[in-house]
């Protein structure tokens, strides 16, 4: 009987530190500058990122073009990527200020409608992705963590999840032109 106690409570406290110290969007309400998704990718700006593996081993690099423009409360974002190993794409994104700091997008590799929120300095901008493998696709759900930095820099880290699994991380880094 002691012995389920004390698994118990080590289970309990491994809970406990898990889910302790995972962030909450709302932990970021006091943080500076404000994030203002529409302000700061309206006009052009350059991200440097890497793609990593499960075992956080570095898979992929590349490098964005970013060109932003805004229409009423709709953010148009043309991103051209090119890759390490050359690989060029281009994603369009068109997102839409929905208020109280709520954001919906698209996306031709995105499956249904992005959804975000910016509260402080902080974005988190969750989504589906249809992840091109070599002979095939599939799909994985993102969840972005964008953070303003200053008026030029934004730190952007992505979790990769497949069945509720982290599979990946992106980390980026924009500057602003």
């Amino acid at each position: 009987m002691i012995k389920q106690i004390r698994y118990f409570a080590l289970a309990l406290l491994s809970l406990t530190l898990v889910f302790g110290c995972s962030s909450d969007l709302e932990d970021y309400a006091e943080a500076q500058p404000q994030f203002n998704l529409f302000e700061y990718f309206h006009g052009q700006s350059t991200a440097w990122g890497m793609v990593q593996d499960f075992t956080t081993m570095q898979t992929r690099r590349f490098e964005v073009a970013i060109v932003g423009r805004v229409e009423g409360n709709t953010l148009t974002l043309v991103e051209d990527f090119v890759f390490d190993d050359g690989e060029k794409s281009q994603r369009i994104w068109t997102i839409e200020r929905l208020g109280s700091g709520y954001y919906q997008g698209r996306a031709d590799d995105i499956i249904g409608i992005a959804k975000g929120k910016e509260v402080g300095n902080a974005l988190q901008w969750q989504y589906d992705f249809e992840l091109k493998m070599e002979d095939s696709t599939l799909v994985v759900t993102f969840d972005d963590w964008l953070y303003r930095q200053d008026a030029q820099h934004v730190f952007n880290v992505t979790k990769i999840r497949k069945f509720g699994f982290e599979v990946g991380r992106i980390t980026l880094f924009f500057q602003k032109q």
